[in-house]
């Protein structure tokens, strides 16, 4: 690590410690990720051409007040941050939030970009889903349902994947039976991947111009790849009229990763 490198901590903690001792305590992540009824928001940014032409004493400047908004608003939503450079077009960072109420996303995101930090970020794209108990799952055999609750391998992954669906009006109109036969070879397909790929499902219709969000987490991008490749094979797939347009790809990032990445 440079010298650099090395000062950044100590020059942000002394910028935002006014913010971090004032801190709240922090929203319940972990329920937030489990629960229906919860608000995902997938928020892409590409960072303008100034923010390149600053000295890194203006970049670290800023990049403090990218981090006492995010303490400020852990309250109410759970943020978690993706370096999305170097491997997604057009996109240098992705904030995915989660709440029980919108309003609260929309308010962290109005002072994100309010902020100096903010002042710097193009909007992208924005998404919005609904997490929601499982549709199909009721139908599905007892040993299918053991294995859909088969963990993943321990450790944190190292990439995100978001990719937005939208399916045709021939599948809406199929009766629930229908769809339910395909959704069982849809999810026979991904069990072998389980261990090496998690998945989230957000429903979109009516927040967002798709009908579907999909998360993926993953440190094996293989399988991933492998995965869908499997999944295009499937009859349910020919229902699909929009798969990506964007794929967002990224790496995991902490709060002070992303800061430290930034600021050079």
């Amino acid at each position: 690590m440079t010298r650099f490198h090395s000062i950044i901590p100590l020059l942000l903690w002394g910028l935002v410690g006014a913010w971090i001792s004032s801190a709240h305590a922090e929203v319940d992540r972990e329920r937030l990720l489990a629960e229906p009824g919860i608000y995902g928001t997938f928020a892409a940014f590409a960072l303008d051409d100034e923010w390149g032409r600053l000295e890194p004493s203006a970049r670290i400047a800023r990049l403090a007040t990218l981090k006492g908004v995010v303490e400020q608003h852990r309250e109410n939503v759970a943020i978690d941050l993706y370096l999305l450079r170097g491997l997604s077009d057009r996109a240098d960072v992705l904030f995915g939030i989660h709440a029980s109420e919108l309003r609260d996303t929309q308010r962290f995101l109005l002072d994100l970009q309010s902020s100096r930090f903010g002042t710097h970020l193009i909007g992208v794209r924005v998404m919005h889903g609904l997490t929601k108990k499982p549709n199909y799952v009721p139908g599905f055999s007892d040993q299918m349902k053991t294995e859909l609750k088969a963990p993943s391998e321990a450790g944190e992954k190292l990439y995100a994947i978001v990719i937005p669906i939208r399916k045709s009006a021939e599948w809406w109109e199929l009766d629930q039976e229908k769809r339910t036969a395909m959704m069982r070879e849809h999810t026979a397909v991904t069990l072998p991947f389980l261990k090496t790929v998690k998945r989230k499902l957000y429903h979109s219709s009516g927040l967002d111009d798709v009908d579907f969000i999909t998360y993926f987490e993953t440190s094996t991008l293989e399988d991933f790849h492998s995965l869908v490749l499997s999944l295009q094979k499937v009859k349910e797939f020919g229902y699909t009229r929009q798969f990506g347009s964007p794929t967002l790809l990224g790496t995991m990032q902490s709060l002070d990763e992303m800061i430290e990445v930034l600021a050079q």
